[in-house]
């Protein structure tokens, strides 16, 4: 063990072949901690052994856009209970670059599950029609979300946002409710098509006010997720198709509005919803989005190469996969950034980023999500936070893989039918560095080999058990 501590103190150290090697383990033995890092051509100890390659030279693919989590009511209150040295704290924590960086946040266009009742939008009225929205209004809890963001925003000023309703006014669609009514009528009323396209522009240049200036949306968070317990609408893909065609894309720019729009923000298990999106109205939609509720397994994250490889010029986003304390692993939260970003992914948003303290608070009724506990869990009275396990996994691939960073081609990703096995994935930065953040899912360190085409030898370190570990490799 000596001879591997003069190898990582060289390392750490400095010179030509410096690296340096941050680990998160799923005991939180290690959390963003600095473990062996990597040496050119290292000798294994005598432990089991692994090889990766990365194609930092050849094997170019989607440039990285950030790492984030989704901005809920539920964050918002419970972030607010905190002190604002506290809150400070966190804020930077999450934002900065001496934290974990995020840079790429999803929030929710009025009320989600994830909001104490009532269930709200920006232009409730009373449920009575108002087709020139002159009852527009974000509300208290609106404001205070558009504050949060805007504070985001300072602090991170390569922040890109994306917004999502969960379910329009009542009063626009076909039952008239925002909950209940039926799920047989809880579609658009598509006589106040115009007045829905409208709601997005009064929202975007409402919160553009508020210094929260939102750069992307999607017209509805899961579209075929019908329910009558919280707020949801149906739309089948031609309708979304049509609607951002002929409704919302031409209303953003008549409005001088640069926002991007992006489709589908629903599972990977039906590819032909963003496919026929994309082909009706892809001089409006800039992305697709993807949640991860159809598994999270490699061969569940294809579809987004199969979309890549149909419309290369496009970019892709997984945009919502929860964690439950209690329920999700350290193996989930790694999962949902590691595979997306194997099959070209440009960000990765996890579901949600602050609650209380096992969860919510939730709207009342059962198909909302009680369980769901963000990345920081908050003591409802205040009085402390946590950063959980799913912070710690993000932040091995948002701290140490830069937006405008390259994801390149690699090789050596296998996993077993017992669900042991390695996983990788590469990076080449802005500054010539070359990040590879590693998942080990056995229950023992293992002696990692990573190929590059710069180097005629191999970087070589132990990495931590369960973990997941980010290597920094120095500009070739």
């Amino acid at each position: 063990m000596l001879f591997l501590s003069v190898l990582t103190t060289i390392a750490a150290v400095g010179g030509v072949n410096a690296a340096s090697s941050f680990a998160s383990t799923s005991d939180g033995r290690y959390q963003l901690s600095a473990a062996q890092a990597p040496v050119l051509n290292a000798a294994n100890p005598g432990i089991d052994n692994w090889k990766f390659t990365i194609k930092e030279k050849t094997g170019k693919k989607q440039t990285v856009k950030g790492f984030g989590a989704a901005v809920t009511d539920s964050t918002v209150l419970a972030f607010n209970k905190l002190s604002a040295t506290a809150r400070s704290q966190l804020l930077n924590d999450l934002m900065t670059p001496s934290g974990i960086n995020f840079s790429l946040m999803r929030h929710t266009v009025a009320s989600s599950d994830l909001s104490a009742d009532p269930a709200y939008t920006f232009d409730d009225g009373n449920g009575s029609v108002d087709t020139n929205l002159v009852n527009f209004n974000l509300g208290d809890r609106g404001n205070a979300l558009a504050s949060m963001l805007a504070t985001m925003r300072k602090l991170q000023p390569n922040l890109t946002i994306l917004g999502t309703p969960w379910s329009p006014p009542g009063w626009m669609k076909q039952n008239s409710k925002l909950i209940g009514g039926g799920t047989g009528s809880n579609k658009l009323n598509h006589a106040y098509e115009n007045a829905y396209a409208q709601y997005f522009v009064k929202y975007l240049q409402t919160f553009e006010k508020a210094g929260a200036h939102i750069d992307a949306i999607t017209i509805q968070n899961e579209p075929l997720n019908n329910k009558d317990d919280m707020p949801t609408m149906l739309v089948q893909q031609d309708e979304s198709g049509a609607l951002i065609r002929d409704k919302v894309g031409p209303a953003l720019r008549a409005a001088g509005l640069s926002t991007q729009v992006w489709a589908w923000d629903h599972n990977q298990d039906v590819y032909s919803y963003p496919q026929t999106v994309m082909n009706m109205a892809s001089q409006y939609v800039q992305a697709a989005a993807w949640h991860c509720y159809a598994g999270n397994n490699p061969s569940n994250w294809t579809p987004l190469t199969q979309f890549h490889n149909e419309f290369p010029g496009k970019e892709q986003y997984m945009t919502e996969c929860w964690t439950a304390v209690g329920t999700t692993d350290w193996i989930h939260s790694s999962s949902f950034n590691m595979f997306p970003l194997q099959n070209w992914a440009n960000g990765v948003i996890a579901w949600t980023l602050g609650s209380y303290t096992g969860g919510g608070p939730a709207l009342s009724g059962g198909g909302n999500c009680h369980q769901c506990t963000g990345l920081v869990t908050v003591s409802p009275d205040g009085s402390s936070y946590k950063k959980e396990i799913d912070y710690y996994m993000m932040g091995q691939f948002s701290k140490y893989i830069p937006k405008g960073a390259v994801v390149v081609d690699g090789t050596g990703s296998y996993l077993f039918d017992d669900n042991t096995g390695m996983e990788a994935v590469g990076t080449l930065n802005p500054d010539g560095t070359r990040t590879v953040v590693i998942q080990n899912r056995y229950n023992k360190d293992i002696w990692v080999q990573v190929g590059t085409e710069s180097e005629s030898q191999t970087w070589n370190a132990r990495v931590p058990a369960l973990s997941v570990t980010s290597w920094v490799l120095p500009k070739a």
